[in-house]
């Protein structure tokens, strides 16, 4: 029997398929459990370049599986207040904060749904592309939750504490085209060229040079942290391990030669 979480890594690629089609790939207890896993095993593995994260089926998540939720109900506040912090500490931050760490470069696959979780784990990506026709939405605040997976975190640096506060407490729907204009989508496009779109964007990932983008989302990660002061020696520090790399030498060699750097990959 396959699991909620399928993870293939061929020519480069490393995809994580959310698989629960028939519920939407809606997030249930064992996937949660599921996904940590399947970050973890990736995260100590060498022999791939880009991440793909996508749903199987016509969804990418479509929040959490309520019904797996309401088997709590019966449980006293208190109990109910253990289970479900124990949850997002034991499986959500793991997988958030291991994606983050990872140097190789992660692609949301977007497409139907994407609520909840879904959402948080989309913005945890560095790059997002959606189909046209795809929904977003919080989704917490309808069953008076306070959200997770940090989407009260990556919402207000990329689009601001006011719209942030807008999108988590309403909860209110909005589409693709949305998602591009609040910067929340690298990009967005019609159903039949998501694929073709995202293969694109892995085979010039894969063609790049790899350590650097490490350095680039390390320093991306910690710039909201760090002083100016602070962050221009993390600069520095960066700049001068990318200097000392094969990567760079053929970068430069070949700008002098007029012709494409030929990077090592993996």
């Amino acid at each position: 029997m396959a699991g909620t979480v399928l993870t293939d890594v061929a020519n480069g690629v490393a995809t994580l398929t959310l698989n629960r089609p028939a519920q939407l790939n809606a997030l249930s207890v064992e996937m949660m459990q599921d996904l940590a896993a399947a970050v973890r095993a990736l995260a100590a593995r060498k022999d791939y370049a880009v991440v793909v994260i996508e749903g199987a089926g016509d969804h990418f998540m479509a929040g959490g599986d309520l019904k797996d939720f309401a088997t709590h109900l019966h449980l006293s506040a208190e109990a109910r207040r253990a289970t479900f912090r124990a949850m997002i500490e034991q499986h959500i931050n793991p997988t958030v904060e291991v994606l983050q760490r990872l140097d190789q470069p992660v692609i949301a696959k977007v497409r139907g749904a994407c609520a909840g979780f879904g959402l948080s784990l989309m913005l945890g990506c560095d790059f997002a592309i959606a189909a046209s026709n795809t929904v977003f939405t919080t989704a917490y605040a309808a069953i008076a939750l306070s959200g997770d997976g940090g989407a009260s975190y990556f919402l207000p640096r990329i689009v601001g504490r006011r719209k942030a506060a807008e999108l988590l407490l309403l909860g209110d729907r909005f589409d693709a085209a949305e998602g591009v204009r609040l910067g929340l989508l690298n990009r967005s496009v019609e159903p039949d060229q998501l694929e073709a779109e995202v293969a694109r964007l892995v085979d010039r990932l894969k063609r790049g040079p790899l350590g650097t983008y490490g350095e680039i989302k390390r320093l991306l990660a910690s710039s909201h942290d760090h002083q100016l002061e602070t962050h221009l020696q993390s600069e520095a520090e960066a700049f001068g391990r990318c200097g000392g790399t094969a990567d760079f030498a053929e970068g430069v060699t070949a700008f002098l030669e007029k012709r494409k750097p030929a990077f090592r990959g993996v």
